[in-house]
């Protein structure tokens, strides 16, 4: 087979490989739009439960309350759909690669998805109760917690990428290691470097205050160490 040739059946397969991937998400979102409402009330929720009572949410644009709702479902959708896109991606890519990066890469992009995740968790049952309950205690006298729903979509995608993220940090740990960019000795001594860096990121990624930032820097250093540690186990032998 030409070079011209195999290049035309890498772009077939290439184009067979994304089509799945939209028909996938597609399918996907057209699962969770009749449920927009509900999947937004359950994203509301931690707000919703440290408003004060006899406050709420409010719109403040025409298509608002059509428009976010309907975003939220397609978020869900993504998230939902990703580990098919990722198998299509697997897919794709595998028969190009030796053995052992198969072996490596595979597991690598499993619990990269999986950390994602997590961290998503994360901000959502852990830090969203605390950080609202704080903001919603702190509001001066005569001011009424109501917040935009577009305002608050916006605010808690930052916040689940900057989560999601963070949770990324054992996996570029382990990647350094595995190429041989940074030994785990030089790691180790890159701890108090790592601790100052962690809150100046927490106070960078996340809002104003302590408590969030404070959430975001302490997960940051244990994951650190979680990365050192997996880090030992990939290390090339000298």
């Amino acid at each position: 087979m030409s070079v011209t040739e195999t290049f035309i059946v890498h772009l077939l397969e290439l184009r067979s490989r994304l089509l799945k991937i939209v028909i996938g998400l597609v399918v996907s979102i057209l699962a969770f739009l009749p449920f927009s409402n509900e999947l937004y009330t359950w994203l509301a929720q931690p707000l919703l439960n440290q408003m004060p009572v006899g406050t709420h949410m409010i719109a403040t644009a025409v298509t608002t309350p059509f428009l976010v709702p309907m975003k939220v479902s397609t978020l869900v959708a993504i998230v939902v759909s990703l580990p098919y896109t990722l198998y299509q991606v697997w897919a794709f890519v595998a028969p190009g690669l030796y053995a052992h990066e198969r072996r490596f890469i595979g597991p690598l992009v499993v619990v990269s998805t999986l950390l994602f995740l997590m961290g998503m968790a994360f901000a959502y049952f852990l830090v969203f109760p605390v950080l609202f309950g704080f903001i919603a205690t702190s509001a001066p006298i005569g001011v009424s917690v109501m917040t935009d729903i577009g305002s608050y979509l916006d605010f808690v995608t930052t916040m689940f990428v900057s989560f999601g993220l963070a949770f990324e940090v054992p996996i570029a740990v382990v990647i350094l290691v595995k190429f041989n960019l940074v030994k785990v000795e030089a790691l180790k001594e890159a701890r108090p470097y790592v601790i100052v860096g962690a809150f100046i990121v927490g106070a960078i990624l996340t809002p104003p205050d302590v408590i969030s930032q404070v959430m975001l820097a302490v997960p940051l250093c244990l994951l650190y160490e979680a990365g050192v540690l997996a880090s030992k186990f990939v290390q090339p032998k000298n």
